[in-house]
């Protein structure tokens, strides 16, 4: 009697992963640890996502609240973008802020968008079940899309580094005698 084997079911990336250059931005603002994902794709529409490494996704934080008031005339939910050159839409500098994650702990973190052009949207899914960013970071917890102005499409990776890059980065700080780890 002969012997089924059993072939590996080949493992499908995801959507992301697919279709999106990730690019990141470690230490935003100065700030250890606080690194940002942003996946880009081929029609230049930007995400931005926090890594791995980020201590709001670190085991033990909860999330308490995730405000987008950026300042008391500034708000990233009343953006409303419209038409094809994309009217009303709040214009982002690389530092500007997208939203602030306060945890439970009395920690709180300011998400940025390292990337240069248009807010298109906040995603709200985060602001009502903050769970979700903790969850799926990568897929439906992700912060923000942004679309950079066209003619800087090309440079808006300047100053962010490549999935290679970023974990080379990661490989030396982890393994520096004497420091934290920042997957701990």
């Amino acid at each position: 009697m002969a012997t089924k084997h059993k072939t590996a079911e080949p493992v499908v990336p995801l959507f992301v992963d697919r279709y999106f250059i990730h690019w990141y931005k470690a230490d935003v603002k100065g700030k250890s640890c606080e690194d940002h994902c942003i996946p880009q794709h081929s029609n230049r529409i930007c995400v931005t996502t926090l890594t791995e490494s980020h201590p709001v996704l670190q085991s033990g934080k909860t999330i308490k609240s995730i405000p987008c008031q950026i300042s008391t005339n500034c708000s990233r939910l009343q953006n409303k973008v419209s038409g094809k050159c994309k009217r009303g839409a709040q214009f982002l500098t690389e530092l500007a802020p997208l939203c602030k994650i306060y945890c439970s702990d009395g920690e709180a973190y300011t998400v940025s968008s390292c990337v240069r052009g248009c807010s298109m949207e906040v995603i709200e899914n985060i602001l009502h079940k903050p769970s979700i960013l903790q969850e799926k970071p990568s897929t439906e917890g992700y912060i923000a899309v942004e679309l950079p102005k066209f003619e800087e499409s090309k440079n808006i990776t300047e100053g962010l580094l490549t999935q290679k890059q970023y974990e080379e980065v990661m490989v030396k700080i982890t393994n520096r005698p004497g420091s934290m780890s920042k997957m701990d």
